[in-house]
């Protein structure tokens, strides 16, 4: 048990942010297509890494109940 990390419930909202992210960021690329140069970089490097990560690492947390209410569930 994690004393000072999020909770649960925040992990969760991290959690669907990040899906909701990602869900937009594939959607804006099947619609205006790949970008081509930095923009690439911007879209799928930063944006990706960011959404991706935080999904890997909420989805991480949860399934070993590494959270700081782990005690009441």
């Amino acid at each position: 048990m994690n004393r000072y990390g999020p909770g649960r419930k925040e992990l969760k909202f991290r959690l669907y942010v990040s899906i909701a992210g990602l869900a937009f960021m594939a959607a804006a690329i099947a619609y205006r297509g790949m970008p081509q140069g930095p923009a690439m970089f911007e879209t799928i490097g930063i944006a990706g890494a960011f959404f991706g990560g935080t999904f890997l690492w909420s989805l991480k947390k949860l399934i070993r109940k590494e959270y700081s209410d782990a005690s009441d569930h």
